[in-house]
């Protein structure tokens, strides 16, 4: 009787960075095979390549989450906490509070009518100046280029003034002793911040005014860039400027203009400086109160530091919530193009 041959039988490998590796056989004999390959330079590169873009970046997110991360970890904190002037002078000591500060504010009436107040008048300042950018945009593919010039420094003079000075230069010229609006309207000694309606218009046209250069230069580079074929072709069908921006250029642009309208209600929507300087605080009895000044009042003026930073968090989320809904629109924008 003759014993089975049980020599190993290696099979010959090809790739020399492997090396071979004894697995069994069915019929008793061993054979070889090939580890895994080696990684190759070119997905080495590749993970590097991955990285280098947040290489780049770290540095502006080092001092970003320096100047931003820290405050909003604090104004979370305080408004967490008993924090009132008596706990700033060390008079009394700080306790923890829960969500009582939220409670209070939700419970709070004059906080929502001064929620529905920002939310109204931030979109009506929104669709003002989209109004007016979009018009004035289509307007400078019309001039010469002169007066496209002269408007184009206009506008960059307007969003280049400091929210400060543009906002007491606009309270002298709407002044009812010595502004220039009313003797040119014949309104005589009508104060345009005395009435509530009035204040908001006021301020609405100083926040138009600093804000349509945005909307301008970027609807006028989006129109620069549709084909002139197409605009031609639908001038040559008989159809209006009107029909023409609303069937062929507004759907042309719709991604830039989703890009400027969510980025117009962040702007208008955390308003301060306008309304601060223009209605002396918020108005007579708080009319012209959005939800930065009522929040400045209750932290600072009532030293009611606590439910302050509540109100800072809500806007907070609030603003989150619409800056993600942005940066979708943003990816979307990108995978169009």
């Amino acid at each position: 009787m003759t014993t089975p041959d049980t020599t190993p039988v290696t099979t010959p490998v090809t790739n020399p960075d492997t090396t071979p590796t004894t697995l069994p056989d069915p019929r008793g004999r061993t054979r070889t095979a090939p580890r895994a390959p080696k990684p190759t330079r070119t997905a080495t590169r590749r993970r590097t390549s991955a990285w280098t873009p947040w290489l780049y970046l770290l540095p502006a997110l080092a001092v970003i989450g320096g100047l931003l991360v820290y405050p909003v970890y604090q104004l979370g904190l305080i408004s967490f906490l008993e924090y009132t002037q008596a706990q700033v002078s060390g008079g009394e000591p700080t306790y923890f509070k829960g969500f009582g500060n939220y409670t209070a504010l939700f419970a709070d009436p004059q906080f929502w009518q001064v929620l529905l107040a920002t939310v109204l008048f931030a979109a009506a300042c929104v669709v003002t100046t989209l109004a007016a950018g979009c018009a004035l945009a289509v307007l400078l593919t019309r001039v010469r280029a002169l007066p496209r010039l002269a408007l184009m420094v206009a506008a960059l003079g307007a969003w280049a003034t400091p929210a400060v000075t543009g906002s007491t230069v606009w309270v002298f010229l709407f002044d009812p002793d010595f502004g220039p609006v009313n003797r040119l309207l014949g309104l005589g000694d009508f104060s345009w911040t005395y009435g509530r309606y009035s204040a908001f218009a006021l301020v609405l046209l100083e926040v138009v005014w600093c804000s349509f250069p945005f909307v301008m230069v970027t609807v006028y580079a989006g129109i620069k860039a549709i084909p002139s074929e197409v605009l031609e072709a639908a001038a040559l069908d008989g159809a209006s400027q009107w029909r023409i921006w609303r069937s062929v250029t507004a759907p042309m642009l719709r991604p830039i203009l989703v890009v400027v309208t969510i980025q117009s209600i962040i702007w208008d929507f955390k308003l301060f400086t306008q309304i601060y300087v223009m209605t002396n605080g918020g108005g007579i009895a708080g009319q012209n109160l959005v939800l930065n000044v009522y929040a400045y009042q209750k932290a600072f003026a009532s030293s009611q530091y606590s439910l302050g930073s509540a109100i800072g968090v809500v806007m907070l989320l609030i603003l989150l919530a619409v800056t993600l809904v942005y940066l979708r629109l943003l990816r979307r924008q990108g995978e169009e193009l």
